[in-house]
């Protein structure tokens, strides 16, 4: 990666958008009893730690929190991991989310592993969509679409308790 790095959200810009994203999941599931968030290990599960937070705190929806794990250097091969128990799922509202949609690889074999499941309805949430998609994804809840280079990288940093989102 290139050491020059150049902030594009900076820890307040996410904290607007951790709270836009969680208040239009909620005007969109206001009726639900209970709501799954799922985030795709590593930096999309800090992601939805954020969402969850913010989501715990205007809705009186039971809110459950999981990671999913998928091995993303051999997709196809590997299913996916799910920290809860996967009965969980049934007849549940599903938010997948990622931190950044690139090509959409992770994100569509997120979504193929969780609608093994009987879920109620899916929906999908991102920081950043690169607006690169080789996969026919598409996202309902995006922070920031940005079109950039194929060289480019957008990088997101938690340290003590901010995140900021940087191209390289």
């Amino acid at each position: 990666m290139a050491n020059n790095k150049t902030i594009i959200l900076n820890n307040l810009q996410i904290s607007q958008k951790i709270n836009r994203i969680a208040y239009q999941i909620y005007e969109d599931n206001c009726n639900e009893k209970e709501i799954i968030i799922v985030g795709i290990a590593k930096k999309g599960y800090l992601f939805a730690e954020k969402i969850y937070e913010k989501l715990n705190s205007i809705s009186q929806s039971n809110i459950t929190l999981a990671k999913l794990t998928l091995d993303k250097n051999n997709l196809q091969e590997k299913q996916g991991e799910l920290d809860i128990d996967t009965n969980l799922l049934d007849n549940k509202v599903v938010i997948l989310i990622d931190d950044v949609l690139n090509t959409g690889r992770a994100l569509i074999y997120g979504v193929k592993y969780l609608l093994d499941f009987p879920v109620k309805k899916m929906s999908t949430a991102v920081l950043v969509d690169r607006n690169h998609k080789t996969y026919p994804i598409g996202t309902h809840y995006v922070g920031l679409a940005l079109s950039t280079t194929l060289q480019n990288h957008i990088s997101l940093e938690f340290k003590n308790n901010k995140i900021s989102a940087y191209l390289s």
